[in-house]
């Protein structure tokens, strides 16, 4: 439930005080190892669920840019925007 929510130390804190409280729930020193264990863990617990779930491509990059042609020879005022995207898709790990 922690990971999967990506729960932050207020949410965390939160959440294990309701575990302890249950009847059959958690122990108070179970909560504090969970919690120094999320603290020092999450980005890499949150890192690995993010790649098992990707099964496709993923974005690697993106860059955009708008042109606008203002003004051409034969006309006064030509105020149409052309908008490009270069988007770089890659595979988990590549």
């Amino acid at each position: 439930s922690i990971a999967s929510a990506d729960m932050d130390l207020n949410q965390l804190e939160a959440f294990l005080t309701a575990q302890t409280k249950k009847q059959g729930g958690i122990t108070s020193d179970q909560a504090a190892v969970i919690a120094k264990f999320w603290k020092n863990h999450r980005a890499q617990i949150h890192e690995s669920l993010v790649s098992q779930s990707r099964w496709d491509n993923a974005l690697r990059n993106i860059s955009w840019r708008v042109d606008l042609q203002s003004q051409l020879r034969h006309a006064d005022q030509i105020n149409t925007p052309v908008a490009l995207v270069e988007m770089e898709l890659g595979k988990n790990g590549q």
